[in-house]
């Protein structure tokens, strides 16, 4: 008897994983971290490749930041609202399909690069216009392939996940926060696996590393998401939005009446070419119309939502220096600080974001959503204060009298910072490593990024989940969209003033404006804050009085 007991209970144990493994949250969880996993390698590869195909500086590396920003500010409406009028799973196909078809199209394109480099000198009698083309046609790839991926963040973690919780706000937050704790544990293994690859066998089998991976991601994904768009009926259920009349209506051509005499053929097929480049123009007119018409709406549509102020606070949370980027780990470099310090700190920082999505999940059930992201802009403006202090602690290169920006003709910099590879100057991995007069200015203000990490992801989930629980269903995303375009902005701005101060003794500088950026943003979201506990008040009062009468 107890042996039966102990068999129905293994079994029963057995069923329940077994159907939690092919239930649709599991299979969501695997897909993205498949992505995320991908995403990660690709970002840290590229990055590498462009570096050593370059000589070693990141001012390729700085275009291909710059140009993908700008291509997510520029088409993020658009591909908001195109997740908007497409179906669910059309939206996820495509956009898998797409972003692996090009990071494969670039993977294959490197290899060629890198095991053909020296043919190729010699074929066309020089590097210069090979270069140019194959980085204009890598970067261009890999623009496409980050639009690709927004695409799929936004249809899978903003609107396929708020279906899957079917509105309860406790299950949205276990799955955020689940998402979360995948993204900062993959940011740790992912890149640590490809560079030990191209490490220890060559950039080439790196490259062939992550093609392989993405096919077989691309083949997974694609089964799993078929299979979860199948497992919840309520995902093929979509709200269409109105899209409008249709870029250029078909005319009737007028039927000349009977007996009326041809025209000569000459003259009719001039009459002809004529209406065909007038049609075309028109059509590329209309269709012009159609896009900054669907621009014009999406930001509008941004702007009349109540989380208007949480999500323009959280996109001014890009516009800074204080994380963990090239920006960062380049000026570490300057002060002394090593590759294997570098990597051990990377991860201290990632851990730091798993305690920011622990925190989360805890405040949001004492405290209710509002609060928490309240509680979190304290810690984490109170942490940053800790890089504020490092800018005149000991071993601090700050330097007033260079830490203006070059920004007109009558900046009191000294000639000498205006020249052409400024840009580089701070990232230069040719040039050695200064060891600082004391290291407790670089011990504050990575104590101060990590730490601050906490707060920060307990507010970006924060954020994120009022967006996923105000938006309507109809409108997610062309808000996302929109959400992504202005996160983008400020990262885009972060880069410009990092090229008009690129020197260490004017990182100071950019850690006041980060610190102003940041500030600014959680004050946002506090006004946020006070007008729902207002609003609460009034709806509190106002049952009192019903109540009383």
């Amino acid at each position: 008897l107890l042996f039966t007991n102990i068999y129905d209970l293994c079994m029963c144990v057995l069923g329940a994983i077994l159907i939690y493994l092919m239930g649709p949250r599991f299979l969501v969880y695997v897909s993205c971290a498949l992505s995320i996993w991908g995403d990660r390698m690709w970002h840290f590869a590229m990055s590498v490749f462009l570096i050593e195909l370059y000589g070693h500086n990141l001012l390729l590396t700085a275009v291909f930041g710059l140009v993908v920003a700008g291509s997510v500010l520029i088409f993020g409406v658009l591909i908001g609202d195109w997740i908007d009028r497409k179906p669910r799973n059309k939206v996820a196909h495509a956009s898998l399909f797409i972003q692996n078809a090009s990071v494969t199209t670039c993977c294959v394109l490197l290899m060629l690069l890198f095991s053909y480099r020296r043919e190729m000198e010699q074929i066309w009698h020089g590097w210069f216009t090979v270069s140019v083309a194959c980085y204009t046609v890598l970067i261009t790839l890999a623009a496409v392939a980050n639009l690709a991926g927004t695409a799929l963040t936004i249809t899978i973690q903003r609107d396929w996940i708020v279906s899957l919780t079917d509105g309860n706000g406790s299950q949205l937050a276990g799955m955020n926060a689940a998402v979360r704790r995948l993204d900062q544990i993959i940011n740790i293994f992912a890149p640590l696996s490809v560079g030990q690859v191209m490490t220890w066998a060559s950039h080439v089998i790196g490259c062939g590393f992550i093609l392989g991976w993405n096919l077989v991601s691309l083949l997974v994904e694609f089964l799993f998401l078929s299979r979860v768009y199948h497992l919840v009926p309520q995902l093929a259920v979509k709200p269409q939005q109105q899209t409008g009349k249709p870029f250029l209506e078909k005319r009737q051509e007028p039927v000349p009446p009977p007996g009326t005499s041809k025209e000569p053929k000459d003259c009719k097929s001039h009459l002809e070419e004529e209406r065909v480049t007038t049609k075309r123009f028109l059509l590329c007119l209309q269709n012009t119309q159609r896009l900054l018409h669907t621009c014009r709406e999406g930001w509008e549509t941004y702007c009349r939502q109540t989380i208007f102020l949480p999500g323009l606070g959280l996109a001014f949370l890009y516009m800074t220096v204080l994380g963990f980027d090239c920006i960062t780990t380049g000026y570490a470099y300057t002060q002394g600080i090593g590759g294997s310090l570098l990597s051990i700190l990377t991860a201290l920082s990632a851990l730091s974001g798993l305690m920011g999505t622990i925190l989360f999940t805890w405040l949001r059930g004492h405290y209710g959503l509002v609060t928490t992201g309240v509680i979190s802009s304290w810690l984490h403006v109170g942490c940053l204060t800790l890089c504020v202090f490092s800018v005149f602690a000991p071993g601090s290169p700050f330097d007033t009298a260079v830490s203006s920006l070059p920004l007109s003709k009558n900046s009191s910099s000294s000639p000498e910072l205006l020249k052409d590879d400024q840009v580089t100057v701070l990232f230069d991995g040719q040039q050695d490593p200064e060891q600082p007069e004391s290291y407790v200015s670089i011990i504050l203000l990575f104590s101060g990024v990590i730490l601050a990490r906490i707060g920060l992801w307990s507010f970006d989930l924060t954020v994120t989940q009022l967006l996923q629980e105000n938006i309507p269903e109809a409108e997610r995303g062309a808000v996302n969209g929109v959400q992504c375009s202005l996160n983008y902005l400020m990262d885009l701005i972060h880069f410009i003033l990092v090229m008009l101060a690129p020197r260490p003794q004017q990182f100071g500088m950019l850690v006041f404006i980060s610190m102003l950026f940041v500030t600014t943003g959680h004050v946002l979201y506090f006004f946020y804050a006070r007008k729902c506990k207002i609003e609460n008040s009034q709806v509190n009062e106002t049952m009192k009085k019903v109540l009383y009468h």
